[in-house]
């Protein structure tokens, strides 16, 4: 399997994983297990971008290898940080994306990763640059996330 068909299987992976999210109410589980002050909308905005992402990152992926890999590292970071490890620290609760999670992220994004290296078309610091690439993207909705109620932040009229 190339880099190319490795990245069409990712977003194909995210867009079943959104769906296990919304029919599971991840939303109301995030703000309980993760303490995210989330709505609807950020999942629904959020995961549009996600999917955009996905089919540039697919659409890319013979040019600029590092495309899949970051979007394989966003994968593999919100597999393990936002649903196998909050569903051991929980003591086995269920966590809505936790088995796409498992069953497609995993392995999807370590073959990406396997296979882009293997095959040459990145060295190691290119595929540690992608997956901290990944990390950025998974990191700036919920940076936003918890900024948007500040004070700086916030585009409301004050009150007169």
């Amino acid at each position: 399997m190339n880099l190319t068909t490795l990245a069409w299987l990712g977003m194909a992976s995210y867009a079943i994983h959104i769906l296990e999210e919304y029919m599971f109410d991840w939303r109301n589980w995030a703000r309980n297990a993760l303490a995210l002050p989330v709505e609807w909308n950020d999942f629904y905005v959020t995961n549009c971008i996600v999917v955009a992402l996905g089919i540039a990152q697919a659409m890319l992926a013979e040019t600029l290898p590092i495309a899949p890999l970051a979007y394989a590292g966003l994968m593999l970071i919100n597999a393990v940080l936002f649903h196998i490890v909050p569903v051991i620290r929980l003591r086995g609760r269920f966590s809505p994306g936790v088995v796409t999670a498992v069953l497609l992220f995993l392995p999807v994004g370590f073959a990406s990763y396997r296979t882009a290296l293997e095959s040459g078309k990145v060295g190691v610091s290119s595929a540690i640059a992608a997956f901290v690439i990944g990390g950025l993207v998974m990191a700036y909705p919920i940076v936003m996330l918890r900024l948007k109620s500040k004070p700086y932040f916030v585009q409301a009229e004050p009150a007169h």
